[in-house]
């Protein structure tokens, strides 16, 4: 029976993932478990190796296709409700044809582009993730900021290639130029066709005759950058943000890798976010809660007016609908919602707390329903 395996799991991303997301993903996973990583590791660590990444080629074919992709969210399968789900046919070529069963191993690590008749192993470069911290204010209105980095870019003098002038060098004898080799071995199963990355040439497809002074022959060389990041109004501590192809340089052909930019805010003093809303609460006195009376609020613009009900109590929330914080890349904004908190005056002189006295023998117990309804409780 086929068997059933969550693809957005797989890659390690959620059912809202975009293309790009997917697609970067993608390339993690096929280089961690890249037969080649695996070739001097005992025989069932490699097998185990070897399906994960069957796994990781199938999931990455289903998501990478609109029609497969819509078909499986609605479905759970990307061939409909009829559908066999992965092993039908990926099961099918089980391990009797290596060429085409390594072809694809390899067609995957490159991140499916192949460099023609003669294509060499192409090394996509290595994300950079960086943490920055900003203001709670400016993750509220958006804001640039200037970010430096260290990367390995490719170097100038050799193109990339670790050869003098980007053209001292020739190709591998060994593999004539594919960057790969072909071993083939008898057993006691009939014999068994291998491929692995040429170890003279490293999976380059080419020997260097002349080194590049400028890097070594590494084909990179570490440079410092400043990237400018427009971080968009909304942003929520945590969230991050991805810059495509401003990592550090591939290899061979391979494409950078990605600046991974992971944002954390500064609380405020006096707000509290939950999503998009804002929360706090309002201070009042008891005279205005009682008699009602016109309060300032604070929002994300300043201070606004507010109406005070009379015979308000301490508790009520309040909400200024639209007034909260800009949804990313939308034009609506969440709400603030202010709990009033009625303040008991300290520090009374004694004619005030005469005052008080004579006001609260003058009250009705209909006057405080709360009082009167707590004051029937006890008598029972």
């Amino acid at each position: 029976m086929a068997e059933k395996f969550d693809y957005y799991e797989t890659l390690g991303v959620n059912k809202n993932a975009t293309d790009e997301e997917i697609k970067s993903a993608y390339r993690k996973m096929a280089k961690k478990y890249h037969p080649d990583l695996y070739s001097t590791k005992p025989e069932a660590e490699r097998k185990q190796a070897e399906e994960q990444f069957k796994k990781v080629n199938h999931a990455y074919d289903v998501l990478s296709d609109k029609q497969k992709r819509a078909a499986y969210d609605q479905y759970g399968d990307e061939n409909g409700p009829m559908g066999g789900g992965f092993g039908a046919g990926a099961g099918a070529q089980g391990f009797s044809g290596f060429d085409d069963f390594f072809g694809d191993f390899f067609n995957a690590f490159t991140g499916g582009r192949r460099g023609g008749a003669r294509g060499s192993n192409k090394i996509d470069g290595d994300d950079i993730t960086l943490n920055i911290t900003i203001d709670f204010m400016e993750a509220v209105k958006g804001v640039q900021k200037d970010i430096p980095i260290t990367r390995q870019e490719a170097c100038a003098d050799c193109k990339g290639t670790g050869a003098k002038g980007g053209t001292a060098y020739k190709t591998c004898a060994r593999c004539n130029g594919t960057g790969r080799v072909t071993m083939r071995q008898n057993t006691i199963f009939g014999q068994q066709v291998i491929q692995s990355v040429c170890p003279d040439c490293r999976g380059a497809g080419k020997i260097i005759t002349d080194t590049c002074k400028g890097c070594g022959g590494k084909g990179t060389i570490k440079k410092s950058r400043v990237i400018h990041a427009n971080i968009p109004a909304g942003i929520d501590n945590g969230q991050m943000m991805t810059f495509y192809n401003e990592g550090n340089a591939g290899k061979n052909g391979g494409q950078n890798g990605n600046l991974i930019i992971i944002v954390n805010v500064r609380p405020h003093a006096l707000f509290k976010r939950k999503g998009y809303d804002i929360y706090f609460d309002v201070p009042i006195s008891y005279a205005t809660a009682a008699l009602g009376g016109e309060i300032e609020v604070p929002t994300l613009d300043g201070t606004v007016k507010y109406k005070v009900s009379e015979g308000t109590q301490t508790g009520t929330v309040c909400r200024l609908s639209g007034k909260g914080i800009k949804r990313v890349n939308s034009e609506s904004h969440g709400d603030i919602y202010f709990t009033l908190q009625v303040q008991t005056p300290s520090g009374l002189s004694r004619s005030q707390k005469e005052m008080l006295e004579k006001f609260e023998s003058s009250l009705s117990m209909g006057q405080s329903p709360k009082q009167k309804k707590f004051a029937e409780y006890l008598k029972k």
